[in-house]
């Protein structure tokens, strides 16, 4: 075990499955801790599964899945440290008033909260976020913006905020899983963990979810996405906020109210996105020196891309390098 690892971190889950809930989620936030189990030839982890009345619970892929216990038993909560709302389709409809009551009085204690999928629309509605960063699937990102304006809405794909734990879809799951076992296990096992999985890289908290700008705006800002390909076609010479919104034939004021209505950030702030991604790519597929990949993603200076670098994703281009 890390030596620095303490009670502060996770160790004993209780996965509370939604009707619908994605199957894959919940998969991949257990089964990363079963492998560190076996690496580390000792139970470091623990996991029970709940349901709102301990009957099984069908995922959105039709699968019915059995649980260990129900929200009415006294002695669900016994020797947990977190609560992780599996989510998935037709969150809203999902989500009752039993549940959201009884995720209140849970609240009343020291227990941690967490989310996979569209978990924390759940975790949302009960007043568990208000003032907390979380992470959501990117399909309902907006949605859980404009009806609970407390929460911090993040596209990344994963955010641990204090004793909030809350990832987006998919697999996401796995690397906020490596993450927690990092900082339990030490790095040798949570990679051991990657490498049984064949996860080739382990995403860190800062990533962002890719999401599919078309989806995001639909048919409502063709401009918008005429200022992403801009952006995305001028890398490594940037081209200014006043020449996009000229180009894209709207005022440099509407052109950030655009990014900042669809995709929650600066137009300046997601162009340094954009380029920092593709900074990323150079540094996994080529031999390139940080002074050519700072230049060919126009950085002004090799040390103003590394900052710009560590503050999106938490460690220096050379750390990644060795990564």
């Amino acid at each position: 075990m890390n030596k620095t690892a303490s009670k502060q971190f996770p160790t004993r889950f209780a996965f509370f499955l939604v009707n619908d809930f994605t199957l894959i989620s919940m998969s991949s936030a257990i089964e990363p801790l079963r492998m560190a189990n076996r690496i580390c030839k000792r139970e470091v982890f623990q996991w029970k599964t709940i349901s709102e009345t301990g009957a099984a619970v069908c995922a959105s892929d039709g699968l019915s899945i059995n649980v260990d216990s129900g929200i009415g038993n006294p002695e669900v909560l016994r020797d947990l440290d977190v609560v992780i709302v599996c989510g998935g389709l037709n969150i809203e409809k999902n989500t009752s008033a039993a549940i959201v009551k009884w995720l209140r009085s849970v609240a009343k204690g020291q227990l941690g909260f967490g989310a996979t999928c569209t978990g924390s629309h759940v975790l949302a509605q009960a007043g568990l976020l208000d003032g907390y960063r979380c992470s959501i699937h990117w399909e309902n990102i907006g949605p859980l913006t404009d009806t609970f304006p407390k929460v911090h809405v993040s596209r990344s794909v994963y955010t641990i905020d204090r004793n909030r734990y809350t990832c987006s879809g998919g697999t996401s799951p796995v690397d906020m899983m490596l993450h927690l076992i990092e900082l339990q296990c030490g790095a040798s096992v949570s990679a051991g963990v990657a490498e049984q999985f064949i996860h080739e890289r382990i995403r860190r908290a800062g990533e962002l979810q890719r999401i599919p700008l078309k989806h995001v705006v639909g048919n409502q800002s063709e401009k918008l996405i005429v200022a992403v390909e801009l952006m995305e076609a001028n890398i490594r010479e940037p081209i200014s906020q006043m020449d996009i919104a000229n180009y894209t034939g709207v005022s440099r004021r509407q052109l950030q109210r655009l990014f900042h209505r669809y995709l929650l950030v600066t137009p300046s702030r997601y162009y340094t996105q954009i380029r920092l991604a593709r900074a990323r790519e150079l540094l996994h597929q080529t031999s390139m020196s940080l002074v050519e990949i700072s230049a060919l993603t126009g950085f002004v200076s090799s040390s103003h891309f590394s900052k710009s670098y560590k503050e999106q994703f938490g460690h220096s281009p050379s750390a990644e390098r060795r990564r």
